[in-house]
């Protein structure tokens, strides 16, 4: 997936709240800049290694994500929040820089995701394969 840029303002938002009925966190920030991003869409572009790998090509495609909720979201610092997704995922800090980046592009993102599940054989509800045992999983 795409990574934000110093393109976007690292700022503060002057608004964030979790809606959870709807599904998203809605952002406010000092610009006038405003966003709705689902949270399916935070969570399958989390900034966490677990999604994005290690390094390029090494990202991991996410499915099934389509009702997850946010449970908790935790400052970091002055800079960023943590969520907890209700699928257990909590290792993702999104930077209001980041966050910023998710909700100015998010046409293009789900796009991109479009093209990924499309190149994958797979749509957007289907389940994630059990994650592979032992500490690398390499069945080499």
């Amino acid at each position: 997936m795409a990574r934000a840029s110093a393109a976007y303002p690292s700022h503060p938002p002057t608004e964030l709240v979790v809606h959870a009925r709807s599904r998203v966190l809605e952002l406010a920030y000092p610009d006038g800049a405003r966003f709705r991003i689902p949270f399916e869409l935070m969570r399958i572009c989390s900034p966490s290694a677990e999604v994005q790998g290690h390094g390029p090509g090494q990202e991991v495609l996410q499915t099934g994500k389509r009702e997850v909720e946010i449970t908790g979201i935790a400052p970091v610092g002055h800079y960023a929040v943590q969520p907890r997704f209700s699928d257990g995922h909590d290792s993702g800090i999104f930077t209001w820089e980041y966050l910023y980046f998710l909700g100015a592009e998010q046409d293009a993102l789900w796009r991109e995701y479009a093209e990924r599940l499309a190149a994958a054989g797979l749509d957007r509800d289907a389940p994630m394969p059990p994650k592979p045992g032992g500490a690398c999983g390499h069945g080499h």
